[in-house]
Order: structure tokens, then C-alpha cells, then sequence
């Protein structure tokens, strides 16, 4: 269902190219870059040669990463049915 001058499609190809935008503007953040570092930024401890072999650009032991890992907190996303009730009351 396009709508004005669109083609048929047109709307879920942009909504599909937005979403494969993000995908990959995620796994960018999440792919460290760069050269390994031999040891650790956080505790100065070296880190093994197959971390930093498995993992380029690697900057943190497995110890450091572990907490930092452990610290994350997943935020909520957007309650969106809830909003749309909202705007139906």
C-alpha cells in the first residue's frame, strides 16, 4: 500500500533500511577497533595472546570485562502499545 507518488513496497523498504542501518550501527559500537592492547586499561594486568589473537582491538583482561559486563543494565524500550492507548483515551 503505497500512498502519493510512492511505488507498492516503497514504505516496508525504507522501514527494512532503517532497521538494517541501526543493526549496523550497533555491531560497530560493539566490535572493538584498532590495535589489542597488551595489557589490561582498567588493572594494568597483561592480557594472554589469545585474547587479544581471538578478540582485535581488544582493551580489557576477561576479569575487567567481566564486571564491566556484569555492571550493564539493560534499559526498557519504548512501551509503545502503551502510549498508543493513551492517545486513544
Amino acid at each position: 500500500m503505497a500512498g502519493g507518488w510512492a511505488r507498492d513496497g516503497a514504505v516496508n523498504e525504507q522501514i527494512e533500511a532503517s532497521i538494517n542501518d541501526e543493526l549496523a550501527r550497533r555491531r560497530a559500537r560493539r566490535a572493538p577497533a584498532g590495535e589489542s592492547f597488551t595489557h589490561c586499561a582498567e588493572c594494568e594486568e597483561p592480557i594472554p595472546e589469545a585474547r587479544r589473537q581471538a578478540i582485535p582491538g581488544v582493551k580489557l583482561c576477561i576479569d575487567c570485562q567481566q564486571q564491566r559486563d556484569a555492571a550493564f543494565k539493560p534499559r526498557a524500550g519504548i512501551n509503545r502499545r502503551g502510549s498508543k492507548d493513551s492517545q486513544l483515551k
